[in-house]
């Protein structure tokens, strides 16, 4: 599995931070080999003149904010669709609204798992409530006025281990309020794409991409 995560680092040229800590290290398979997997893919990062067609460069946006958010390509498609569809002229941000509304995403971003695989892993178990009922449904949508925590009885689990010491160093989005002493958060507003550095432009190409 790990491997799989790595390669998903390497084709997409950049790090996704999919497996957490270990990414920041020396152990980081995209640092050990900054070029495409595959038997070729060594000799075409070395000799490659050309750049990224047009095409190129929408599927490997497409592909880097797929992987990023764990998600299959008919699920991401759907949202795409959908995001589309809502019109105003904000489909861009309209997507990027949705998958930050997921539930794995929210506790990822809330700072109880390192990686969102890992958040979804933690979804799936059913470790996390909302509004105090046990959810696990990793693409559930939350909304404003949702209230996010561990279950009381996964708390004392290995999953949580050190998340205190974690915790300390880390600030959540504004969207999102978080108790430390608690472990608990809560959905105070709406992801603002803005405040992501480059989402828009790659959420913008993947539409350009799913419009041919």
């Amino acid at each position: 599995m790990f491997q799989d995560k790595c390669k998903k680092c390497r084709r997409a040229g950049q790090k996704l931070f999919l497996k957490g800590e270990r990414c920041y290290g020396p152990k980081c398979a995209l640092t050990r080999k900054p070029y495409v997997p595959g038997i070729f893919g060594k000799i075409r990062g070395k000799h490659a003149k050309r750049g990224l067609s047009e095409f190129g460069i929408q599927l490997r946006e497409k592909q880097k904010i797929k992987f990023n958010y764990g998600m299959r390509e008919r699920q991401f498609s759907s949202y795409t669709k959908e995001a589309v569809e809502k019109g105003g002229g904000a489909a861009a941000s309209n997507i990027f609204e949705l998958l930050e509304s997921r539930l794995d995403n929210v506790v990822f971003r809330l700072g109880l798992s390192e990686s969102r695989a890992k958040a979804r892993q933690i979804v799936s178990h059913g470790h996390i409530m909302v509004n105090g009922r046990r959810m696990n449904i990793p693409s559930y949508r939350v909304k404003i006025g949702d209230k996010i925590s561990i279950r009381p009885q996964s708390e004392p689990k290995g999953i949580f281990k050190d998340i205190e010491i974690k915790l300390k160093k880390y600030t959540p989005p504004a969207w999102l309020k978080f108790d430390k002493p608690s472990k608990s958060g809560e959905v105070s507003g709406k992801p603002l794409i803005s405040e992501e550095a480059g989402m828009e432009k790659s959420l913008g190409t993947i539409i350009e991409f799913y419009s041919r």
